[in-house]
């Protein structure tokens, strides 16, 4: 989720608000986000159990840091410090989910300029691009490369034929049912090991944004480097991890607030 949000408008928890005016929908509703995030009610009873303690004290944006490094942790990653001290958001636009994530059909060249945007390093793309060792994906995100590639072919040709066959079992075609996903690491879907890396240099990254990685001499070199070490890229992890959690917080004078309810901005 960290990700998601530091992508979009900066680590200021806004991915939390839910919306109120159907006609302007917050970043939590926007397609590239519902129904792929989850997990906002883990952030609700941490916010309620701070609050109980020490109100006001602990923003939801700081919540949300520490959670993710704590999921790291519990999936056997590396630990980090996570710096502290953010305000919370009091604005949240779906529009702005769509102009600043970068979708699953991106190439190396969009993906290194979305993440640039935000000063992040094309390896820290890479790095980071290994968050996808966790977690599941609805069909939708990559049903192109099975069925509808292009005009002349039906199917990603760079896609494992073995891998697609497993995918399309998982995803018919044509089909609408919300509730289908599959891991994106089938390996270990819940360790954040190097699998995902070994995973695409067998053709085998579920995205086009995964394949995509082996189009660039630099970016597959930096592949190939991180399924080799493990213990290398958590520490590349860990520290592009901190980086990130830095992008556009709200901290001291700065515009912003500590939320009661991670839900909605204070009345």
């Amino acid at each position: 989720m960290l990700r998601n949000v530091t992508l979009m408008k900066g680590c200021d928890g806004s991915v939390l608000i839910d919306t109120v005016n159907p006609s302007s929908p917050a970043e939590k509703d926007s397609p590239p986000n519902n129904p792929s995030l989850r997990g906002f009610e883990v952030i609700d009873n941490a916010k309620a159990r701070l609050e109980a303690v020490c109100a006001r004290k602990v923003s939801c944006a700081d919540i949300l840091a520490f959670a993710a490094r704590d999921s790291v942790e519990i999936t056997r990653g590396l630990g980090y410090e996570v710096p502290a001290g953010r305000k919370d958001g009091r604005v949240s636009l779906s529009s702005e989910a769509l102009a600043n994530l970068p979708p699953p059909t991106s190439n190396v060249n969009q993906l290194t300029q979305a993440f640039a945007n935000k000063g992040l390093t094309q390896e820290e793309m890479v790095t980071l691009s290994g968050s996808h060792t966790i977690g599941r994906s609805h069909c939708a995100s990559f049903s192109n490369r099975l069925y509808n590639f292009n005009s002349t072919t039906s199917q990603d040709p760079t896609l494992d034929p073995n891998y697609a066959n497993q995918l399309k079992a998982a995803c018919p075609q044509g089909s609408t049912n919300p509730n289908l996903v599959v891991p994106m690491d089938p390996p270990s879907p819940a360790t954040s090991d190097v699998s995902y890396y070994r995973g695409v240099l067998s053709n085998r990254g579920l995205f086009t944004s995964d394949q995509t990685l082996l189009t660039n001499q630099q970016t597959l070199s930096q592949v190939i480097q991180n399924s080799q070490n493990l213990f290398g890229w958590h520490i590349k992890f860990s520290n592009a991890m901190v980086k990130m959690g830095k992008i556009g917080v709200l901290t001291g004078n700065n515009t912003g607030e500590i939320r009661v309810n991670c839900r909605e901005i204070n009345s």
